[in-house]
């Protein structure tokens, strides 16, 4: 009874004046500690007991998993069969997460092995186990394998099901087995929940997420941080960031990730001063910020051009004891970048005390383009590509940077490289949802079913653009073909298209919103501030970087991007 109270030293007394310590009493005594995380404690009793039963192993090797000690939560199983111990469905249990968090692929198949001949591969906790097991470690297709082999599951197995497609990146999947887990009769619980809405943020599907927001409410999860943190980015990311700020306000005892994940929905919408704002108000609360905290707030900084403020703001991880990683040189490196300060950028890459990566080098070569620094720009695309060859997106700033400063041969010898690597670029994609259907364009796009009527329209559009004083970027297009068909292909980029279907397909007082895989270009951003403008809608646009909240003929960036 001490035991389970977590009154330890009252048991250890108890325990102590025993006349029999029987393996029943030396269990309570195991778990007692492994409830106060004094898994040494736990070890020592185990140790002296001169008899064992199943639930004692069961219970020392439960937790070397929980506490992460997982090569000695192994060796224990495997010394456990060596005392001719039949392992039941917990400790199978316990191994398989072992060998989930080691991602040690044979050694589950040997546990997988031997749980078919004890006849455990139907039984529902050793199965979410093995097929969690499976995902972990990479396997994904026999993790599905086990759970759709399961002649029942329950909301375990469900869930188990859900997170492999999430890891597999199988976002439009997840909403089916939702549907489908609830068809069956599971109530989805808090795990569901943020896998389902993390789904709904990758594919940018606000309607969809609304309606779980209801369900989470129905369900009486909403008071759950890790829901409210998926619902705080699900609503950032679909372009509702009133949305997020309504969730982070509705939570009574937000924690350092909650904070954080607001401070991250105000920078990727470029409101770098709210998001200090809030960071500022943390401390007050006495909460401690983690690395993910600084890099949102960097990030925020970065994109708004906040250079000063951004660069104390990385001094201050050290008076929080927390060295910086990669990623927020990366933002420091944009930060500097983007103000023109590329000298001083490029010695922070060399000098930093993290190894680099492509991305960093890349947001480099990215600053190059915006100042035009060709001969700079050279240098640094050696060292992308020498990190990551196959990246297209660098052989196209690239080019854009030669033909920017007329080095046409330059650009030959770019695409010539491209094409010797057999490096593709990155295909343009822009959707947006309406009425709970995706709607998805590629530029010139001819397959969607309004293809005809969405080309006249933008037509006419563009007409009216020119009149407002709207010239057409041609210089930014690369290829060689003449003003009218630069012209052409300008207007159909995929972005546009999608903002023309919207605004054929909605009603004139509702924001249009549309994702896309890629930035936006100059052109584009210039001709939806007129848009804006002409129609009086509010058009908010997510790009590979940020978002644009375009109104009235301007854009939340200020055009700084």
């Amino acid at each position: 009874m001490y035991a389970k109270f977590r009154e330890l030293q009252s048991a250890l007394a108890l325990f102590d004046v025993m006349p029999l310590k029987n393996i029943m009493s030396c269990n309570i005594l195991i778990n007692g500690y492994l409830q106060i995380g004094d898994l040494d404690g736990a070890r020592q009793v185990f140790d002296e007991m001169t008899e064992r039963n199943i639930a004692t192993w069961n219970a020392m090797l439960a937790g070397f998993i929980q506490f992460e000690h997982n090569e000695e939560g192994l060796r224990l199983f495997r010394e456990m069969r060596e005392w001719q111990f039949m392992p039941d469905e917990y400790a199978l249990g316990s191994v398989l997460r072992g060998c989930a968090g080691l991602r040690v692929l044979f050694a589950g198949r040997q546990v997988h092995g031997h749980l078919i001949k004890c006849g455990f591969e139907v039984n529902l906790v050793v199965g979410s186990s093995l097929a969690h097991m499976y995902m972990k470690c990479g396997s994904l297709e026999e993790g599905e394998k086990v759970i759709k082999s399961m002649p029942i599951r329950n909301v375990v197995a469900w869930n188990t099901l859900i997170a492999g497609k999430a890891q597999k990146g199988c976002s439009e999947n997840i909403l089916v087995e939702y549907n489908m887990m609830k068809l069956s009769g599971f109530w989805p619980d808090k795990i569901t929940f943020v896998s389902v809405i993390s789904s709904c943020s990758d594919l940018a599907t606000l309607g969809q997420g609304q309606l779980i927001h209801a369900e989470v409410i129905k369900n009486g999860s909403s008071s759950v941080n890790g829901v409210i943190s998926s619902l705080i980015s699900m609503y950032s990311k679909c372009g509702c960031l009133e949305g997020s700020v309504k969730a982070f306000s509705e939570c009574e005892e937000p924690d350092t990730v909650l904070w954080s994940s607001m401070i991250a929905a105000y920078g990727f919408h470029g409101q770098g001063e709210e998001a200090i704002k809030l960071f500022e108000k943390m401390e007050q609360e006495e909460l401690e910020p983690n690395d993910v905290t600084f890099l949102s707030l960097l990030y925020a900084c970065s994109h708004c051009g906040l250079k000063e403020k951004g660069l104390k703001i990385f001094d201050l991880m050290q008076k929080y004891g927390l060295k910086p990683g990669v990623q927020h040189y990366t933002c420091v490196v944009d930060l500097l970048g983007r103000s023109g300060c590329l000298d001083k950028a490029e010695v922070t890459i060399r000098s930093m005390p993290v190894q680099a990566d492509a991305i960093i080098w890349k947001t480099l070569l990215s600053a190059c383009k915006i100042h035009k620094k060709a001969d700079m720009a050279k240098r640094v695309a050696i060292e992308v590509l020498r990190l990551d060859p196959q990246d297209s997106a660098s052989y196209v700033l690239l080019s854009h940077i030669h033909a920017s400063a007329k080095m046409w041969q330059d650009v030959s010898a770019v695409r010539k490289s491209m094409r010797d690597r057999r490096v593709k670029k990155e295909p343009g994609i822009s959707w947006l949802e309406i009425k709970n259907k995706i709607h998805q364009f590629c530029i010139a796009d001819k397959f969607h079913p309004q293809s005809e009527e969405i080309n006249l329209y933008l037509k006419e559009l563009t007409s009216d653009m020119k009149l407002r004083g709207y010239i057409p970027d041609t210089a930014s297009v690369l290829h060689d073909m003449d003003n009218e068909e630069k012209e052409y292909n300008l207007t159909h980029h995929s972005e546009k298209l999608a903002i023309a279907f919207a605004l054929m397909n909605t009603p004139p007082d509702t924001p249009i919103r549309v994702m896309k895989n890629l930035r936006v270009c100059s052109d584009c951003h210039v001709a939806i501030k007129f848009i804006s403008e002409i129609k009086n809608r509010e058009i908010i646009v997510r790009d590979a970087s940020r978002f644009h909240h375009f109104k009235d003929g301007k854009c939340s960036c200020g055009d700084y991007w």
